[in-house]
């Protein structure tokens, strides 16, 4: 389901994927609901295509914000995403323990965060698994 959620350089929040054509997408604020054309020239990154880096494997972005759901009993993060490096890393600890403390800046632990109270508010249910995404799995198992 988070292949459909976009993330788009220079614009704040996050945005659903509504339509595609040729040279132009539209998308949806999961903020304010407002729709807008995103164009070719706009840097887009779909949050299924996101993962962490880890010290042995990397993790998708589905599973870290599962298990921020399930440490924050899916209410909105306890941190602050403004919060000082340190504290960032820390709680970022208790969620991915073997996270590489090289590759994955505080920057990044407070996108996420913020990614995931943005998820939280919107009720935007994460977790389900997408036809597509199962669609795509058995035909890399068939290949």
């Amino acid at each position: 389901m988070l292949k459909t959620v976009l993330s788009i350089s220079g614009k704040p929040g996050l945005y659903k994927l509504i339509s595609n054509s040729k040279n132009m997408v539209i998308v949806e604020s999961l903020v304010d609901n407002k729709k807008i054309p995103i164009h070719a020239r706009d840097k887009v990154v779909s949050l299924g295509d996101i993962s962490i880096y880890t010290e042995t494997d990397d993790v998708p972005l589905k599973d870290i914000l599962i298990s921020i759901k399930n440490k924050e009993n899916g209410s909105k993060a306890s941190i602050n995403p403004n919060a000082k490096p340190e504290e960032l890393k820390k709680y970022f600890l208790e969620i991915l323990p073997d996270f590489d403390k090289d590759r994955v800046y505080p920057t990044d632990i407070k996108k996420i965060i913020n990614w995931y109270n943005t998820l939280t508010e919107a009720a935007f249910d994460y977790e389900k698994e997408d036809e597509t995404d199962k669609e795509a799995e058995e035909a890399d198992k068939a290949e």
